[in-house]
């Protein structure tokens, strides 16, 4: 079994890395594998409307991450994506990757229906509840179970260090729990 971590910020060992090494761990301790997909920080198209998938539920773009995050989607048993906030809302690169993961995959019914996933945010100060609200959207239009865990799944970062929110790192421990029992249960 095994969970993707999605890290949405184009640093790829910054906060946004450091909140989900968090719950990798409680996932690894719990027996389940991760496997990262770094959005980098190279352009991503938005979509262009041109309905190509609607044809092969691949994105007609193959110059950026959008099919390989689709091929990443369907091999994982859990989904979790993570994100800086910027103006109160997630990585807009990151939203115009799943803009087309998810539409892409939802053209010939739901191709992730059922696999459970989770986002988290990584926030300077404020901002966290509107972006995990937009990530789980693409889950729950998906007929995605949302796993949580105690509080909203979020890390404050104090300076350059997200490692100073005790908090925080308990909600993502929690939600790596949560994300292993569900794993477990859906593939017994």
């Amino acid at each position: 079994m095994k969970v993707l971590l999605v890290n949405g910020s184009s640093h790829k060992n910054g906060s946004t890395y450091t909140a989900l090494t968090m719950v990798e761990q409680s996932l690894l301790n719990n027996g389940i594998e991760t496997e990262w997909f770094h959005i980098g920080n190279k352009p991503i198209h938005g979509c262009i409307d041109c309905c190509r998938c609607e044809k092969t539920n691949r994105c007609v773009f193959t110059d950026d991450p959008c099919n390989a995050l689709i091929e990443a989607f369907l091999q994982a048993d859990g989904i979790i994506v993570g994100t800086p906030v910027y103006f109160a809302g997630p990585n807009g690169a990151l939203c115009a990757l799943l803009d087309r993961v998810f539409y892409a995959a939802s053209t010939h019914g739901q191709l992730f229906r059922g696999k459970p996933a989770a986002a988290v945010a990584s926030c300077y100060r404020a901002g966290s509840t509107a972006t995990l609200d937009r990530l789980n959207k693409y889950f729950a239009f998906s007929e995605m179970p949302v796993v949580t865990s105690e509080y909203w799944n979020m890390m404050f970062q104090h300076g350059s260090s997200v490692g100073m929110d005790a908090k925080g790192h308990k909600i993502l421990q929690t939600l790596g729990v949560n994300m292993a029992n569900m794993v477990k249960k859906l593939n017994a």
